[in-house]
């Protein structure tokens, strides 16, 4: 147990539950269901961008990644660079017009809510089916990012993993309650410039420490480790993590709270180069840990070689703050998750469901506070348990359901105008379904049927974006309304909607000051 790096861990926590705290005492003055779940639309492009990384960048990346290519070997890689393409594109294809079409379609503020106002629907089908996808996916999500905490805090600390889990829920939800989603962007933001510096800083002084005379040969330990193909199914499989950035929630929801088209270009360059930076960094890390550390089987089996290789490098304050990036990584992930299964649940299902629309905006925040709760400790019971799987796996399965469910249907909408709000329902139900079964029946070295390894989210996709098509070539055509709606966004004015914001900014100013001459 080291002191110093204790000592850093403290004053870091200490610091996102006080991000937590200014954000809560703001919103008193300033809130409103918009406001929590959204940020009010007025994030810039750097905590945009940074905010996307992180929330999307868990402690996986810094453990589970770098270990799977310690273990594995450079087949491996193809996952990397599945999630570098995946993000670019997304922020190329969807970020522009997911935010032009949520501020059209009734100014939206969930994924869910988008996709019901996209086709002026009546029925809360889609609301209430993506909340089910949303907590099922992000509980198990949630619980990869509190694994991953017990295990730095077991590792660094030697206290018992799942009391580590229980103050590292604490603290997540403490910003994410208090603070809400202008809480959650500027932690990101914060954690995302620490896992930049920890993914840089690790591996170039491991390299620098290299003795030829006493490193291990990769090819020592796996015959075929520098092979990039492997098999077509790791191509495969690794390139499909891509597809997931079409429908993760917690990330494609910053692309609607961008200040402007403008800034949303300045995040896109930002966002890109950041992920990039960051997946290579991770494949760089399990490379050189094998050849400074060698291969053990502990760090193996727990995912520590970007753990072992900073406590082994650096001095206990050096390490404790670049041990503070696993930390950043896990709770910029799980603070982003918590807020959008409540966001999800309260608005999606709780207002216009239970409330019929009846909900002041306090109650809504109250409620997506207690939602947090309830999520986050659903989360903790699934992460305590022995058989809960790695943090790879539990990753790997959240992700691959949110892509197969929504990312059909979300590009669809985007970008086929006779899409209808029959295909959405058939393209998240068939998704998620084929997700599940092709996980349980064709993907588990338990598999039912035969373990195909290739990963569930390539065919759930797929069958997900064919049930979308077929279900809406076969049923009626939308309302005119419907296309016309779907015009407006393709052709919405940035320019008006900023020129129209600045006068409603000035007429604000002449207000409070006619009202503090009034007071006077």
């Amino acid at each position: 147990m080291d002191i110093l790096e204790i000592s850093v861990f403290i004053v870091y926590l200490l610091f996102m539950l006080g991000v937590g705290i200014f954000f809560f005492i703001k919103s008193k003055n300033n809130g409103g269901e918009k406001t929590y779940f959204l940020g009010g639309r007025q994030m810039g492009p750097w905590v945009s961008a940074l905010s996307a990384g992180a929330s999307d960048m868990s402690a996986w990346v810094l453990m589970g990644l770098p270990t799977s290519i310690y273990a594995l070997g450079l087949g491996q890689v193809w996952i990397p660079v599945g999630l570098a393409i995946g993000y670019t594109l997304s922020w190329i294809f969807e970020a522009p017009r997911l935010r032009r079409f949520s501020i059209v379609a009734n100014d939206s503020i969930t994924i869910p809510q988008y996709l019901t106002n996209r086709f002026l629907a009546k029925s809360k089908a889609l609301q209430i089916l993506c909340a089910i996808v949303f907590l099922l996916a992000y509980t198990v999500y949630s619980a990869s990012s509190l694994k991953a905490c017990g295990t730095l805090f077991n590792t660094v600390i030697g206290i018992d993993a799942t009391l580590a889990m229980w103050i590292a829920a604490v603290i997540i939800v403490g910003y994410t309650f208090l603070g809400g989603f202008s809480a959650v962007c500027w932690t990101d933001f914060f954690q995302g410039m620490l896992i930049f510096a920890g993914m840089l800083i690790a591996p170039v002084f491991a390299m620098g420490m290299l003795d030829p005379a006493t490193m291990t040969d990769p090819v020592s330990v796996n015959p075929n480790y520098w092979n990039v193909f492997t098999s077509w199914q790791d191509i495969v499989s690794g390139l499909a993590w891509g597809l997931g950035y079409f429908g993760m929630p917690h990330i494609i929801i910053r692309f609607m709270s961008i200040r402007s088209q403008r800034d949303l270009k300045k995040s896109a360059i930002i966002g890109i180069t950041w992920t990039a930076f960051i997946v290579f960094f991770a494949a760089v890390i399990g490379v050189i840990g094998l050849m400074y550390l060698g291969f053990d089987k502990d760090i193996s089996d727990n995912s520590l070689v970007f753990i072992t290789m900073v406590r082994k490098i650096f001095p206990g304050l050096m390490s404790g703050v670049l041990l503070s990036a696993v930390l950043a990584a896990s709770m910029s992930t799980a603070d982003s998750q918590l807020l959008s299964a409540s966001s999800s649940f309260a608005s999606d299902v709780y207002k216009p469901v239970i409330r019929k629309n009846k909900a002041s905006d306090k109650e809504m925040q109250w409620v997506g506070r207690f939602v947090v709760l309830g999520v986050a400790a659903i989360a903790l019971i699934i992460a305590s348990s022995p058989d809960s799987g790695s943090i790879m796996s539990l990753v790997s399965n959240a992700w691959a359901l949110f892509g197969a469910a929504i990312g059909p249907s979300i590009l669809l909408s985007l970008y086929w105008r006779r899409f209808s709000f029959a295909g959405a329902v058939a393209g998240i139900s068939c998704g998620a379904v084929a997700d599940i079964l092709w996980l349980v029946l064709f993907n588990t070295d338990k598999a039912l049927v035969y373990n195909t390894q290739v990963y569930e989210l390539f065919p759930g996709f797929v069958i997900g974006m064919l049930a979308a098509v077929i279900v809406t070539l076969i049923t009626k055509e939308p309302d005119k309304a419907v296309e016309t709606l779907f015009d407006s966004a393709v052709s919405y004015d940035d320019n008006a909607e900023n020129k129209a914001a600045a006068d409603e900014k000035k007429m604000d100013t002449k207000k409070k000051k006619a009202d503090a001459k009034a007071k006077a």
